[in-house]
């Protein structure tokens, strides 16, 4: 059984971008977004993943990824329920973890997220000077809620 254990937080400045091991840009969308369960289709360059992820408890959710031919992801595309997410992902050591910073386009440009995932719920980590308040909580967050409620609209809604 595949668990993820992440926690999220929001990027106050970009410190991170002299540490940059690797980047590509992602572009994913959503076939079923309920609270028990995702399923997410994503283009990585040419390849194709499909992911499927349990209801979220805590900081943790079961996690399954498949690999699949990017010609299917894009045929998958056409059939998600919202607008797909568009971002440019990088990978940042920092004390022994590799952070992924998402840096969004599209409908949530302006908004920049770091991650880290886990071994376990209470594995001990570093906090870089770039990562500010956490959101791992705040499901507004989810990827699947910001192709539903992207983060440009959030001051209409408010």
């Amino acid at each position: 059984m595949a668990i993820e254990i992440e926690r999220k937080f929001l990027v106050t400045n970009e410190d991170w971008t002299a540490q940059v091991l690797d980047q590509f840009i992602l572009k994913q969308g959503y076939l079923s977004t309920t609270p028990e369960r995702t399923v997410r289709v994503r283009l990585k360059g040419d390849k194709g993943i499909l992911t499927i992820k349990g209801k979220t408890e805590g900081i943790q959710r079961l996690e399954f990824e498949y690999d699949i031919p990017g010609e299917d992801a894009e045929s998958l595309m056409g059939l998600v329920l919202d607008p797909p997410i568009e971002k440019t992902r990088y990978l940042v050591p920092h004390q022994g973890h590799t952070w992924e910073v998402d840096v969004f386009e599209g409908v949530n440009k302006g908004l920049v997220l770091a991650e880290i995932e886990l071994d376990h719920e209470y594995e001990h980590f570093s906090i870089p000077t770039w990562a500010g308040e956490e959101v791992s909580a705040d499901h507004r967050y989810y990827n699947s809620h910001l192709s539903k409620v992207p983060y440009t609209t959030w001051g209409e809604l408010e």
